[in-house]
């Protein structure tokens, strides 16, 4: 009887990708035409921020989130680089507060006034200059206040504290552009992916690389950590140009426990992974579908649940954090996709179906709230907190 399929349960077997209607979207906003592979994309609960085209210099839009439909075509800006703006990512413990970097060689800290910007922005809170060439990524650090990290194209990863606009720490342990950065859940360790075809797991207070693997077989772009599962996810390509992904052990990245092919096509996947549902969504760049898995502990590890499919190719995606999302309609995902040729900004919602208007207590359990853990002088002194 070996040939019958393996079902298993899952809460979230049928899971499903609802986009939002039309006047639930944000229209005419003139998304970047830049090719740098990022999301030009950043959501929490109050605004939108999405990366415009601009003449001279760099800017982006900062959208409350309950203003949908047509943007004016005049609409305020926050414009102060002197070059492109690369990344742009909210604080997670202050909400009004966005980081951006750019090819000006800067990263620039902002604040937003309460409902949005009422003309355009270019003055900065800080202005943190320490890198010698553009700067490709910024991440905050998820449990500690006014941490920020930044990747530049000098290779170099620095670690700038808030309270004193300094840089505090450099991580220099890459040979080439870093692609990616990821943190586990306190914080305690940074992975990172490089296009010397490495994958780094750094500590990031002493800048010592705990593990380091060269996947020759497979071309390592982003990555991400999967909670506290102690695992890591990349995405790829292989030896044969086919996208695929790769599930590693943080503490030995001499082999991955797998890998698997994709497809054949040619964009970036960009890997997102929700520790409270272990559901990871992969979207590609330039695609039109979102397909998702769930991970377990035990082999086969990852199992494919179903895929959202759309006409219109993705850009960059943003994603909702966890109190944002609508729990009366089950929502335990939520994306922002960006459709360049529309300029159009599409909410999609990923639903568990469910028949009852009660709250679902086993597919919210706690989540991190946005309370931040650790003072930055605790993380620096070597304090981990959940």
């Amino acid at each position: 009887m070996s040939w019958r399929p393996q079902y298993r349960s899952s809460k979230f077997r049928n899971v499903y990708g609802k986009v939002a209607s039309r006047e639930h979207c944000f229209d005419g906003v003139p998304i970047t035409k830049n090719v740098h592979d990022n999301h030009f994309c950043a959501v929490n609960a109050s605004f939108l921020a999405i990366v415009t085209e601009s003449a001279g210099g760099g800017s982006f839009l900062v959208i409350p989130i309950e203003q949908t439909g047509r943007i004016e075509p005049n609409y305020p800006k926050v414009c102060g680089h002197q070059g492109n703006v690369l990344d742009i990512k909210w604080n997670p413990f202050i909400e009004n507060i966005i980081a951006s970097c750019s090819e000006d060689t800067s990263v620039r800290i902002w604040e937003i006034p309460e409902g949005g910007l009422k003309r355009n922005m270019t003055e900065a809170v800080l202005e943190l200059y320490g890198h010698s060439r553009r700067v490709g990524l910024v991440e905050w650090h998820p449990t500690t206040n006014n941490i920020l990290f930044s990747a530049g194209y000098d290779y170099k990863v620095l670690i700038w504290n808030l309270d004193i606009g300094e840089p505090v720490k450099m991580i220099d342990c890459h040979k080439d552009v870093i692609l990616c950065m990821s943190f586990n859940t306190d914080g305690s360790l940074l992975a990172t992916t490089c296009k010397d075809k490495k994958l780094r797991v750094v500590e990031p207070r002493s800048g010592r690389v705990l593990q380091e693997a060269s996947c020759k077989n497979h071309r390592v772009n982003r990555v991400v950590f999967l909670g506290s599962t102690k695992r890591l996810l990349t995405t790829g390509v292989s030896r044969w140009n086919t996208r695929q992904i790769a599930l590693w052990d943080q503490e030995d990245l001499s082999m991955p426990l797998i890998e698997e092919e994709i497809d054949g096509l040619s964009g970036l996947l960009f890997p997102f992974y929700d520790a409270d549902t272990h559901m990871l969504y992969l979207a590609g760049k330039g695609d039109g579908n979102i397909r998702y898995y769930e991970i377990g502990s035990e082999k086969p590890y990852l199992s494919y649940l179903m895929e959202f499919r759309s006409p219109a190719p993705q850009k960059g995606l943003g994603v909702m954090p966890k109190y944002g999302l609508d729990v009366s309609a089950c929502e335990v995902f939520r994306f922002y996709k960006l459709v360049t040729l529309k300029g159009l900004i599409e909410p999609i919602s990923m639903i568990v179906p469910r028949r009852s208007e009660t709250y679902q207590e086993d597919i919210y359990p706690m989540t991190p709230g946005t309370e931040p853990a650790l003072t930055p002088d605790e993380w620096l002194s070597g304090v981990n907190r959940g």
